[in-house]
């Protein structure tokens, strides 16, 4: 395991000596200035120097590459990141966006090695690539945390743990919810017709969803009409939303979205196209993930059937992992978060997976005004 203390200390030792470099060639310039004045004869008044100001040894600098802004739960990410990381709380946050784009995170790592940060924080794009980047980091002795997606790596000691969701697990949860919502409703599986907007292909919550309604699929029998990627933003859910209807629009009961920004922009489709959202006979059926503000204001106007929560404040929990590396104490590999599962009505209480249930709560207005996203 990394002992942060002991390379924070050799940091230190190393500044210290560059410092003391500095001040001796200081003193030393100092002494010609004032040999040249003296054999100039000049006695003028007092001189004023700007003194620089350097960071506290204590404070400690975090390095944070965040996927993008591509979604309202990307923005409660970051923001959960930037109020827990702050210089008054003890530290220093270089954030670089990386516009969704693996590329501009290999140089941000880089980047963060170069400038010895404490701790880099990854956010990544899609699970692979990222050997090369990470042997860097790990040869510089900087722990890497990885957040929200996770990475497939030959070596997992190329990082120090994880935290995030378990999107198979939440993708699973939603396919038993549309098991026991459309037996409840007396709907027979061989006549559930599914689309399935996906989330950036490669990423984890578009593995792990994708998957677990597939395994619903094969389960019960429903029929997988499209799928087809919205890449995670309410403009391509829309984009693909309006392909898919102009093949298969009469046929379609249910639109799975990867989302809640995919699922806005399936909505707008849907609604542009003459049809009609919601649990009616009738209707359309639009399920979504990450229970937004903006999502569970849709699920209370029953626009979204039901939303499985992805919960985006990271930033208590990667701070915790931090402290307790600062102390020098393990950590696990893996750090799931909580979450729960709205939906517009009570018609399903409760979902069993692995033999485990999940309660699924019925959203209201007092329920959302108390959320924190």
């Amino acid at each position: 395991m990394i002992d942060r203390r002991t390379i924070k200390e050799k940091r230190k030792t190393e500044e210290d000596m560059k410092m003391k470099r500095k001040v001796i060639t200081a003193l030393l310039a100092a002494t010609m200035v004032a040999s040249l004045a003296v054999g100039c004869g000049n006695k003028g008044g007092d001189s004023k120097s700007d003194s620089s100001k350097s960071s506290s040894s204590d404070e400690i600098t975090i390095g944070f590459s965040q996927v993008g802004a591509e979604s309202d739960w990307r923005t409660a990410n970051t923001e959960s990141m930037k109020s827990t990381f702050s210089e008054e709380n003890g530290y220093e946050l270089i954030f670089d966006d990386a516009q969704q784009k693996q590329e501009n995170q290999l140089t941000a790592i880089r980047n963060f090695i170069q400038q010895e940060v404490d701790y880099i924080l990854l956010a990544p794009v899609t699970e692979t690539g990222w050997d090369t980047v990470l042997q860097e980091a790990k040869d510089a002795d900087i722990p890497v945390i990885i957040v929200d997606r996770m990475v497939d790596v030959s070596d997992d000691s190329l990082y120090t743990t994880w935290i995030g969701t378990d999107s198979l697990l939440e993708g699973r949860k939603a396919a038993e919810w549309l098991n026991a919502y459309t037996t409840a409703k007396g709907i027979d599986a061989k006549d559930v017709n599914i689309v399935d907007i996906q989330g950036t292909i490669g990423s984890t919550a578009q593995i792990g969803r994708s998957k677990g309604l597939e395994e619903g699929v094969d389960n019960y029998g429903w029929n997988l009409l499209a799928q087809q990627s919205g890449e995670f933003t309410q403009a391509k859910g829309q984009e693909v939303m309006e392909s898919i209807l102009k093949q298969s629009g009469d046929d379609i009961d249910v639109v799975y979205c990867e989302n809640d920004n995919e699922a806005f922009g399936a909505i707008d489709a849907i609604e542009a196209a003459g049809y009609e959202v919601g649990g009616e006979e009738g209707q359309i059926l639009v399920m979504s993930f990450d229970t937004t503000n903006a999502g569970l204001t849709d699920t209370l106007s029953g626009k979204i059937i039901c939303d499985t929560e992805c919960n985006p404040l990271h930033g208590p929990r990667v701070e915790e992992i931090i402290k307790k590396l600062e102390d020098g104490k393990d950590v696990d590999k893996k750090a799931y978060v909580e979450e729960e599962m709205f939906a517009y009505d009570d018609t399903v209480k409760s979902v069993k997976v692995d033999d485990k249930d999940y309660d699924v709560t019925k959203i209201t207005q007092e329920i959302l005004d108390k959320r924190a996203y």
